[in-house]
């Protein structure tokens, strides 16, 4: 099954390649920019977790 790619609510509409997009591939969250397609970032969902309360504070 191919992953499904999500875009973020914050990058508007249209073609605007400036955007953060995630999927969940086999348990684990992985982020890519859009303008970057190839490189990825692999996180577990706990792990992510920690780092949007820690970003948030």
């Amino acid at each position: 099954m191919a992953e499904v790619w999500q875009k973020s609510t914050f990058s508007g509409t249209g073609d605007n390649n400036d955007c953060v997009e995630v999927a969940v591939i086999g348990g684990a969250v992985v982020l890519r920019e859009s303008d970057a397609p190839r490189t990825v970032v692999r996180i577990t969902p706990p792990a992510l977790g920690a780092l949007i309360r820690t970003l948030k504070a």
